[in-house]
């Protein structure tokens, strides 16, 4: 159940080689236009890059525009409902192998990522979501999310995203039967063909914290660029001893979070949902 997804160099050349037609929505005149936001930028992850640095002269060409990313970047948002349609393992393999060039503090790399899917992606949703409806105590974080109390402005923002999500739902406010059985949905990974798993080494220190949010960011990314949707599940990690359990991971792995992947359901009305973005000049300072 521990499979390692990246092998170093070898990993990369593995996801090349079994790249298929499937994997590479661009190519692929079935797929609609949504599952081909790259399309013009090459034929798969190895190709697009090299499009990208060669140089005229044969050298890497470093200021080349890479423009692709601004399109992921604008469309990429919180997914909460999927369709069942599976995405193809040489798909996954694709996505979770950019990964590989997120930068790290001295090149540690510190990421380590179980992609789950069929019986396995069941079953670990199945058991984190049966100890939380049973209300089996014992259960919590290997870390604090969030701080205690929430202070403003994101005490503000917090809620805003949370009744305007149960508002999109049409859940109101002290419907506590309706807004547990939706809290129930994280777990099963929104019901997403495929759901990841983060770990980390604990005796890490928070630099290294920092370039693991650099590697998911990737992964939504590229997840996207290949026509697909994700949602980041901190909640997965509310329940780290039943992660660990069923993936078979000693105490050392610290779990920071899940995240569901697939195809959106256009349809869900969950899925209409987006909280506001402050604006450039509340979170930039332009120095001259």
């Amino acid at each position: 159940m521990d499979k390692r997804m990246d092998r170093g160099n070898q990993g990369g050349r593995e996801s090349r080689l079994q790249s298929t037609p499937e994997s590479r929505p661009q190519r692929d005149p079935g797929r609609s236009p949504e599952h081909a936001l790259d399309k013009g930028a090459g034929t798969d992850a190895g190709s697009d890059a090299e499009a990208v640095v060669a140089g005229a002269d044969g050298m890497p060409g470093l200021n080349a525009a890479a423009p692709e990313v601004f399109a992921a970047a604008r469309t990429r948002r919180s997914i909460r409902a999927y369709r069942p349609d599976p995405v193809p393992p040489a798909l996954l393999r694709d996505i979770v192998e950019l990964g590989r060039h997120a930068p790290s503090g001295s090149n540690l790399q510190p990421w380590r990522v179980h992609v789950l899917t069929g019986a396995t992606l069941l079953r670990v949703g199945g058991a984190i979501k049966a100890a939380f409806l049973s209300g089996e105590p014992g259960h919590r974080r290997d870390y604090d999310y969030y701080t205690d109390p929430v202070f403003e402005p994101y005490l503000g923002r917090r809620r805003a995203c949370g009744w305007g999500l149960y508002g999109t739902l049409g859940i109101g406010k002290g419907d506590h039967d309706q807004s547990r059985a939706y809290r129930a949905r994280n777990y099963e990974f929104f019901g997403a063909p495929a759901g990841l798993v983060f770990t980390i080494d604990r005796r890490l220190e928070k630099g290294s914290w920092l370039d693991y949010g650099m590697f998911l960011q990737t992964i939504m990314l590229a997840a996207r660029a290949r026509g697909l949707h994700s949602c980041a599940e901190a909640s997965i990690a509310s329940y780290p001893d039943i992660v660990r359990r069923e993936l078979g991971l000693g105490p050392e792995w610290v779990v920071i979070c899940g995240m569901a992947m697939g195809y959106a359901d256009e349809a869900n009305v969950v899925n209409r949902f987006q909280p506001e973005r402050i604006p450039l000049d509340d979170y930039a300072s332009f120095h001259d």
